[in-house]
């Protein structure tokens, strides 16, 4: 399942993770910690929309 910000466009791929920032690969999004943010525009997890 992918997740991409609904203001910059950055995706989230639980295959992929997010290596640079701690998350491992196989991390399910709801598994990634509220305090998150976007790496490029740094908005909240609550600004994340399920990929289609």
């Amino acid at each position: 399942m992918k997740y991409v910000c609904d203001v910059c466009g950055w995706e989230y791929d639980e295959e992929k993770g997010y290596p640079e920032g701690g998350i491992a690969p196989g991390t399910k999004w709801e598994d990634i910690p509220e305090d998150f943010e976007c790496p490029l525009c740094s908005v909240g997890k609550d600004q994340f929309s399920k990929a289609e």
